[in-house]
């Protein structure tokens, strides 16, 4: 096997198990994210009062392999499960899900898993891949923070959401171009609360049917979370659309309103967060997909389901396609 030097674009779980694979199996492997962390929607915002994870809750765990390495998170101290005490809402009526589904979250904050992985990869943040460019050697690419970045790479993987590679593939691969041009991806406003003290609220998190609100959930009632009692609650994104542009502020203050008629308290403070890439439509299950002759790549959740495992098993279908 020929070794390769690869550029993966992205440092959310998906990109991060793909620079996994690939490295074990031999190759030198270089990730860049435009964030100033990693972990994608895996995060977690924070000051030194409180703590709330604003994207992913939690994760679940069914096949063999991601099975696996949420054991090994386990028994690393990055996951721990969660046992919310979960309502549905609907109509004006409370009622409890069916199912024993186990919910796993990173500890003490959802980008630990994350963090657990990056730890033997080389990771450059604050880096916004804006294009590629061929030549003898392969690939470069250019950022906006650093302009053309001086190393040459044969193979570039693009594990972010497909408007933002949209661009960036047009003139280099009809095939991956061809997928992404395909997808349209929602937005979700989120927005997290903070109380001087516990509201009396008779569960721990809810999915909510009705309304602008689809989750409302009690950050502090997830382990090893620490600080001032939070709250975090994410709107629909049929509702987010209709509002994708507002202040801030002042969807902030429409879901504390939405969140008092579900018998919750107005908070000390609150903030709210726009993710403008939140899910696909449609959603797909390619998996991943890998142009040989371009040698170019394509992984994450938008083309696995959307779930936090699916990210997962995308970059390592992908990695093992690259070989």
């Amino acid at each position: 096997m020929i070794k390769q030097h690869i550029a993966v674009i992205g440092a959310g779980i998906a990109g991060l198990r793909c620079a996994t694979v690939l490295q074990s199996a031999g190759h030198t492997v270089e990730l860049f994210d435009k964030g100033r962390g990693i972990g994608g929607r895996l995060s977690t915002r924070r000051n030194d009062l409180w703590q709330c994870d604003h994207g992913a809750q939690y994760f679940t765990a069914r096949h063999p392999d991601f099975i696996l390495q949420t054991e090994q998170w386990l028994e690393a101290s990055v996951v721990a499960l969660w046992e919310p005490l979960l309502k549905v809402y609907q109509d004006g009526q409370w009622s409890s899900p069916q199912g024993t589904l186990k919910r796993f979250v990173g500890i003490p904050g959802m980008s630990a898993p994350a963090r657990a992985m990056a730890q033997t990869l080389s990771v450059q943040t604050s880096t916004t891949i804006q294009s590629l460019s061929p030549d003898n050697s392969g690939w470069r690419l250019t950022s906006a923070e650093h302009g053309l970045l001086p190393k040459h790479y044969t193979k570039i993987v693009f594990a972010i959401p497909p408007l933002q590679v949209a661009a960036i593939l047009a003139t280099h691969s009809k095939k991956l171009s061809a997928i992404t041009d395909s997808i349209a991806m929602h937005p979700c406003w989120t927005v997290m609360m903070q109380f001087d003290a516990p509201p009396a609220i008779p569960f721990d998190a809810a999915f909510i049917n009705t309304g602008p609100l689809s989750w409302v959930a009690r950050n502090s009632s997830k382990p090893a979370r620490k600080g001032q009692e939070s709250w975090v609650m994410h709107a629909t994104p049929d509702w987010t659309l209709a509002n994708l542009e507002a202040d801030a502020k002042n969807i902030g203050s429409l879901l504390v309103d939405a969140f008092k008629q579900l018998g919750g308290l107005k908070p000390a403070t609150w903030s709210a967060h726009r993710w403008r890439y939140a899910s696909s439509d449609p959603s797909i299950s390619l998996g991943s997909v890998w142009d040989a002759e371009a040698g170019i790549g394509l992984c994450g959740d938008w083309l696995n389901g959307g779930r936090v495992e699916g990210a997962w098993l995308s970059g390592q279908a992908l990695a093992q396609q690259i070989g």
